[in-house]
């Protein structure tokens, strides 16, 4: 998995808009295959029009450490897992419920130009692992 800040770097050398979206189907091609005993109803992210797929693993504990796995059908959508896995795997529970990865995206500008429908989709997988992360810290 690609570093977040390795991610953030590239973007701030790539002055046009479809270098950045290639760059984001590179990050997606990276992202290793979900297997098929995941792509479940429950690992399904609702209100993403491509088919996204997000498994969530912890460590235990009070505040655990939460690792995900995800994977999605458009190249496009599977590069935004990828860098949102970036920002939030590997992270205790509550800086992931702390933390907005829609600010990363913002700043790196990718979210001014996503299509409504992959922009919601990308807002639905971060609701989705805040909430888990969430309800994993107040377990």
């Amino acid at each position: 998995m690609t570093d977040l800040a390795q991610i953030i770097d590239d973007f701030t050398f790539l002055d046009e808009w479809e270098d950045r979206y290639r760059y984001v189907i590179e990050l997606g091609k990276a992202l290793p295959d979900l297997s098929d005993d995941k792509r479940t109803a429950e690992n399904k992210v609702q209100g993403c029009a491509s088919q996204v797929w997000l498994v969530t693993h912890s460590d235990g504990g009070g505040d655990p450490v939460l690792t995900f796995e995800g994977d999605s059908d458009a190249h496009i959508v599977r590069g935004l897992v990828a860098i949102v896995l970036a920002i939030y795997s590997g992270k205790r529970a509550s800086e992931i419920a702390r933390t907005d990865a829609l600010d990363v995206f913002n700043r790196i500008g990718l979210v001014e130009h996503l299509s409504s429908q992959r922009a919601n989709g990308l807002r639905s997988m971060v609701k989705r692992i805040r909430e888990e992360a969430t309800v994993r810290v107040a377990a």
